[in-house]
């Protein structure tokens, strides 16, 4: 496949990057509620980072936030003496402790802005971001500075471009109208066609960064055999989690869905999840979907996704017939 491009700032990017909200381990809410994706292995989410690298893989995801700024440094460890061969994307705006690995609160001022972008610097190991983005929703009055302290860091050379974080339509229109707005990042899956913004991406020239390509796991590695466990957040899923039932298992709603399109996506070789990411490639050319890793076999297995390329026309539409049965 083709390299993607990250709008109109030119950064080239693989198909298919690496969202590295999983490798930064648990992490919770004041209440103790889990926000991460369970116990890891940091030497092994470094080999899978390195193994990704290897098979092509230029875009790593990640947010100041997960695992408390774990992930910021696992993430940075990995790509010691790399980093000129990937692009890098972090986020800011939730407030922490990294000895607790307690989330705490959002700071919406654009002096935190300053403050959070050298913090994540010194945690990844790099003077300079790729793409810097907004990571939680907000009013048009306290979003139009963060966004002008964006165009600051870009003028500092500490950041390359910024985006938002977002699955609200006029924010994304917001943040577009920047001169260094590069994407939008928001959730889209064969489960939920974000047409929107796919309209939006296309219209203003921006990258459409793909949260939950794989529904948090329902459409790769979990079911009702495999539930999730242990301090992840689907074992205790907020509302917007709607794809897991508590206790980890998938909810019957949405694995009845997955089981309609199975076969269509497992076709021509490709595994649940490869087919998953193959369908967003389908939809829309500005995609770049950012499904969550921990070992080095699915880092492999997203990777390998780019060799089969994206599903066909007549795919699509049987996809999106089965889902309206």
């Amino acid at each position: 496949m083709d390299m993607r491009r990250l709008g109109r700032v030119g950064i080239e990017v693989s198909p298919v990057g690496f969202g590295c909200w999983a490798i930064g381990g648990p992490f919770s809410n004041p209440a103790g509620e889990p926000l991460g994706w369970g116990e890891v292995d940091d030497d092994e989410s470094v080999r899978a980072i390195r193994r990704a690298i290897e098979l092509g893989v230029t875009f790593f995801d990640t947010a100041d936030v997960y695992g408390a700024g774990h992930s910021e440094r696992v993430l940075g460890k990995a790509l010691e003496g790399r980093r000129d061969q990937v692009v890098i994307a972090t986020k800011w705006g939730n407030t922490f402790d990294e000895s607790t690995r307690v989330m705490h609160h959002q700071d919406k001022t654009p002096e935190y802005v300053h403050k959070a972008v050298r913090a994540s610097l010194e945690r990844l190991g790099t003077d300079y971001l790729d793409l810097y983005q907004l990571h939680f929703d907000t009013t048009d009055d306290i979003a139009l500075p963060l966004r002008e302290a964006c165009e600051d860091l870009v003028r500092e050379g500490l950041i390359r471009s910024y985006a938002w974080s977002t699955d609200t339509l006029h924010s994304a229109e917001l943040f577009a109208e920047g001169e260094h707005c590069a994407a939008i990042q928001h959730e889209a899956s064969v489960l939920h066609d974000a047409a929107d913004f796919f309209a939006l991406c296309e219209r203003a020239d921006l990258a459409s960064i793909n949260r939950t390509p794989l529904g948090m796991g329902i459409l790769g590695r979990r079911n009702a055999d495999r539930p999730a466990t242990g301090a992840d957040i689907r074992t205790l899923p907020p509302s917007w989690l709607r794809f897991f039932d508590e206790g980890g298992v998938p909810a019957p709603e949405w694995w009845d869905k997955v089981s309609a399109i199975r076969d269509v996506l497992e076709s021509d070789g490709r595994t649940l999840a490869q087919g998953a990411l193959a369908w967003l490639w389908a939809r829309s050319p500005r995609t770049v979907p950012i499904p969550g890793f921990r070992t080095v076999s699915q880092a492999e297995e997203n990777a390998g996704a780019m060799a089969l390329g994206p599903l066909s026309d007549d795919q699509l539409k049987e996809i999106a017939k089965l889902l309206a049965d």
